[in-house]
């Protein structure tokens, strides 16, 4: 077989086979198939799709590429979670201590994505001393002792997808639900968890804008999973204003420790208790979501969760006085508040433009090798439906004294709000919960 016989094949909506597809990303991996032939099958991939087979095994030849990693020395069933990237999206920071603290393991492997803030790695490096960058024999250590760890993904985790996405970031061929679908799953496979839920947002603040295909993009996810042997549930959440108040990184551990002692934002602990509540159903802990809600309910009530995530920081050897005392996280150089220059009720609030005000203040990288300023960020101090006089603060620009950017940030914040002279309901959160049994809607 050649490159050109499988692109034009794809290009005249045929499926591959397990065979076909492993020659191309074996080939693209080896430095033998150059990337204007990839370009072209990606490109062939975008207007024709895949079939549920061919996303499957498109899946399993980019997570084989690389490392597999081998959790079986992790004693117990392995749970992870991933979100496909939101506006204050600190999930991860309350939900996996708390999973933990209730029964679950959880052993993930995070990524340092690009994006408004910095990914689930970056948040927790803000506490001082705490190391991600762990040999996967201290890793499995801290799970088995703790039951929760958070480490950086290495490069040799399915190197195949990152040179993939390099290629389709400037083809125009992101948006594709095999290929992001296939991108996600691969890193998530070779992974080695033994269930993975999904939290796949929708909204303007989300990759999928719209609900349809948010939608897609959870049902492919859950099939290829679920075709691989892994346990799999997807939850498609609103992303339509950022999630909780907080936007940063130390700005966001700080929220999560405000959630784990109770004081948490209301559409944080909601989404927290249904995503939790599936962690701990699949891992088989629970016979029913009802009793997973309960004693997850419970874990954050006594704080069981809390001294989990103390657990996990000194595992990684962190400063856990930050639980204490989070004014010993890094702290901005200055705070501004941005004042409503309009009146009445909040209608809405655009989730990307509070997070491009947060990376042109620096909590967030443009390549990959720029450096993050942990302190920065920014807090919504006025959500949707909430009453708004003119002079009223609506946000606090935590920043670094940088007149270049608070100027910009703050302009992007008051774009982000509209306003409406009666009151707005809080917008849907919860949208759908997707098994390979079917689409239970909220």
């Amino acid at each position: 077989m050649t490159p050109y016989e499988l692109i034009k094949k794809k290009r005249d909506g045929l499926a591959l086979s397990k065979k076909e597809i492993g020659f191309l990303i074996d080939g693209f991996v080896n430095g033998q198939i150059p990337d204007y032939q990839m370009t072209a099958f990606l490109m062939a991939v975008y207007f024709k799709g895949m079939s549920d087979r061919e996303c499957v095994e498109l899946t399993m030849a980019m997570a084989s590429s690389g490392d597999q990693v081998d959790l079986s020395a992790i004693q117990g069933f392995k749970v992870d979670k991933h979100s496909t990237g939101g506006v204050g999206d600190k999930t991860t920071l309350v939900l996996a201590p708390l999973v933990a603290a209730s029964g679950g393991i959880v052993a993930k492997m995070s990524g340092r994505e690009l994006g408004h803030t910095g990914g689930t790695v970056d948040k927790l490096e803000s506490i001082p001393g705490l190391q991600i960058e762990l040999t996967r024999d201290k890793f499995t250590e801290i799970v088995n002792d703790v039951h929760v760890s958070v480490i950086a993904q290495t490069a040799s985790l399915a190197p195949a997808d990152r040179k993939i996405y390099a290629l389709r970031n400037v083809t125009a061929t992101v948006d594709a639900i095999p290929l992001i679908a296939s991108s996600i799953m691969s890193k998530k496979l070779a992974a080695g968890s033994d269930g993975i839920v999904l939290d796949v947002k929708t909204g303007r603040g989300a990759f999928t804008t719209s609900y349809e295909k948010a939608l897609i993009l959870a049902k492919t996810m859950v099939d290829i999973g679920e075709g691989a042997g892994r346990r799999m549930v997807a939850w498609i959440t609103g992303m339509e204003q950022p999630l909780g108040h907080a936007v940063g990184n130390a700005v966001e551990v700080r929220e999560a420790i405000d959630t784990l002692r109770g004081r948490g934002p209301g559409d944080l602990v909601d989404l927290i208790m249904e995503l939790g509540s599936d962690m701990l159903l699949i891992s088989g802990i629970v016979s029913s979501r009802n009793k997973a809600k309960s004693r997850i309910a419970d874990n954050l009530a006594n704080q069981k969760g809390l001294k989990r995530l103390v657990d996990l920081i000194i595992a990684h050897g962190g400063d856990p006085s930050v639980v204490d005392n989070p004014n010993l996280l890094p702290q901005p150089n200055t705070k501004i508040e941005v004042k409503s220059e309009s009146h009445g009720y909040v209608s809405a609030i655009d989730s990307l433009e509070v997070g491009l005000a947060s990376k042109i203040l620096g909590a967030g990288r443009k390549t990959k090798d720029d450096t993050i300023d942990y302190s920065v960020g920014i807090y919504l101090k006025k959500k949707i439906g909430d009453k708004v006089k003119i002079g009223d603060s609506l946000a606090v620009l935590y920043a670094d004294g940088d007149e270049e950017k608070i100027g910009p940030a703050r302009k992007k914040i008051l774009t982000a709000y509209s306003f409406n002279p009666n009151k707005i309901d809080p917008p849907k959160l919860i949208y759908a919960r997707v098994t390979r049994d079917g689409v239970e809607k909220f």
